[in-house]
């Protein structure tokens, strides 16, 4: 479909994409060596795979199908808000405390002043001088004090509430699993740590087989609920080395430390097997849905150059998945892949 027919412009990575399948489209190009020159640009390695599949059956590309596609960034904005307060809050606090110090040194110079005077003949005088200088320092040093206890509790507020927005940032709220810019951060720390151990560290993406069907037939709220089951059997396996995330959409992002290729694929195919046995039904009007699977792709992480190849190589793997009849989870390897049905 021609961007300017639904008024876009190539200036974000989903139009990229879709400009790019147009460019190939002209150039006679394959859709699958498209789908690898996205991967070489960086683009999102999901929603090519997306884009790819809908351009296979035909089905056109819309703005609306984009905004479904979209990565909510409202989050960012107001982490963006908060900061400012924040800084906008430490700088009174710092503006405080200079007019703090300044005002002690000009107490300091004062007192010393008067301190030579009081050992002069005239120390009554100093005296008293020292006197008013005393108790209008310790009246300043109240107002300080109390400017001070509300910055800090304006300060406290504001990195509370800092913190709860980072916190929702990399939340998914539809299945409450980490997003997909929780498990960079993850992966990143996991791949440091797990080389420097000579540790087993894989990577999976899964997706949802048929969705658009489920929402089609049975609406939006069916989908989410869809995809909520889905994402609680996965996260049952989740532990300290293993993580889930919604990646976007109907897909979902893993990593397995400690384990093998074949390990991950048993623990991952056992989800499969046992979320595939279950029975749907619209809550809606009781229809039934029937059962709801996923196919799923692994790769070994030190099986490639970097994690951002491995994931690369596990979404080819889901795609062959898909491509070999759904419902099963296929293993990459940087030399053959091997299929495993369940």
């Amino acid at each position: 479909q021609d961007l300017k027919s639904i008024g876009l412009k190539a200036t974000t990575p989903r139009l990229k994409i879709l400009e790019l399948f147009q460019r190939g489209s002209q150039r006679h190009m394959t859709a699958e060596d498209v789908y690898r020159q996205l991967m070489s640009e960086g683009i999102d390695v999901g929603l090519a795979r997306k884009i790819l599949e809908k351009q296979a059956s035909g089905t056109s590309i819309t703005q609306e199908w984009l905004d479904l596609n979209k990565t909510p960034d409202g989050m960012q904005e107001g982490v963006k808000k908060i900061i400012g307060s924040l800084e906008d809050s430490l700088e009174t606090f710092a503006s405080t405390t200079r007019t703090a110090r300044d005002a002690v040194t000009t107490y300091n110079s004062e007192i010393k002043k008067q301190v030579s005077r009081a050992t002069s003949l005239d120390a009554d005088s100093a005296l008293s001088a020292l006197g008013i200088l005393a108790r209008e320092m310790v009246s300043r040093t109240e107002i300080f004090a109390a400017e001070m206890k509300r910055s800090e509790d304006e300060a406290q507020a504001l990195r509370r509430e800092l913190d709860k927005a980072r916190h929702d940032a990399e939340i998914d709220h539809l299945t409450g699993l980490p997003n997909r810019r929780a498990f960079e951060a993850a992966l990143d720390r996991h791949y440091r740590e797990a080389r420097q151990e000579a540790d087993h560290l894989c990577v999976a993406f899964c997706d949802i087989d048929h969705f658009k069907r489920v929402n089609d037939t049975h609406g939006h709220d069916t989908g989410d609920r869809v995809i909520k089951a889905i994402g609680e059997a996965l996260a049952r396996i989740s532990d300290d080395t293993c993580h889930v995330a919604r990646h976007g959409g109907e897909e979902f992002v893993m990593l397995f430390r400690g384990k093998t290729t074949q390990e991950a694929w048993e623990k991952l195919d056992a989800v499969r097997e046992n979320f595939g046995s279950r029975q749907f039904v619209n809550r809606a009007n009781d229809n039934p849905i029937g059962k709801i699977t996923f196919s799923g792709g692994i790769a070994d992480v030190f099986a490639h150059k970097n994690p951002r190849d491995a994931l690369k190589a596990a979404d080819e793997a889901l795609y062959e998945a898909k491509s070999g009849g759904r419902n099963q989870i296929v293993l990459s390897s940087p030399v053959t892949t091997r299929s495993h049905r369940g």
